[in-house]
């Protein structure tokens, strides 16, 4: 499968490319007596420990926006909803080695020449996951949280109810934009929201949040009536 269609300075890769983790270094038990690196460590392990979770970007540059959310078991079970504000909706869900995949009409329209020419808007489309490439729009299931930057102790918050403290990090690569992630202080120590707000003339703001840690999963593929196998299509 194969997008053609580009959002101006948006794509799904710089969103995900966004919201890595920092991490180094070890430290005490307490979150007080953490440096912050040891803090996004800790998180950093954590969040990569985990069974399940639901992960929602927002990308916005100038008038642009992406709204990007995945329900995931982090391995090869997901589902995922991608909202586009100059190229309406795709959804996805992937359940071992099977996409199904769901554009509205906008989308549709906003695409050409690749192996989803026969599929209908708003019915879902049956594709092997071997025929996603990158740049076409869908996703992985799986998560990376790497490691990058220099991280700061900031203010202490609340995030979903939960006690939390923001950790800002700079970036020697970025030199116009700043991160904070701010990591649960109370409990498990989960990465909750990272917020990214890059300088220059994009003016780009994107901010992840993280939820339903290790909660259960239902995940399914559609109904069989609601679905155009496209398996043997080629493109």
């Amino acid at each position: 499968m194969r997008a053609i269609y580009r959002t101006t300075a948006i794509t799904l890769t710089s969103l995900l490319a966004g919201v890595a983790l920092v991490g180094c270094g070890g430290g005490d038990d307490e979150p007080a007596q953490k440096s912050a690196d040891a803090m996004l460590d800790e998180a950093n392990t954590r969040m990569g420990e985990l069974r399940s979770l639901t992960i929602e970007i927002t990308n916005e540059v100038g008038d642009d926006t992406v709204t990007w959310q995945m329900t995931t078991d982090l391995k090869n079970r997901c589902k995922v909803r991608n909202t586009f504000s100059r190229s309406g909706t795709l959804e996805q869900i992937r359940i071992g080695e099977t996409d199904y995949v769901r554009p509205d009409t906008d989308y549709l329209e906003a695409w050409s020449g690749n192996d989803l020419d026969a599929a209908k808007p708003n019915v879902w489309a049956k594709v092997p996951v071997s025929r996603s490439k990158p740049g076409d729009g869908l996703s992985q299931c799986t998560r990376p949280f790497e490691s990058f930057g220099k991280a700061t102790k900031g203010e202490a918050t609340h995030i979903d109810g939960r006690e939390a403290l923001g950790l800002k990090v700079t970036d020697p690569s970025d030199k116009e934009g700043a991160y904070t992630f701010y990591v649960a202080t109370e409990g498990e120590p989960h990465l909750l929201k990272a917020v990214y707000k890059g300088g220059g003339d994009g003016k780009q703001l994107t901010t992840t949040s993280f939820s339903d840690f290790d909660e259960p999963l239902d995940i399914r593929p559609p109904a069989s009536a609601e679905v155009l196998d496209m398996s043997d299509v080629t493109g």
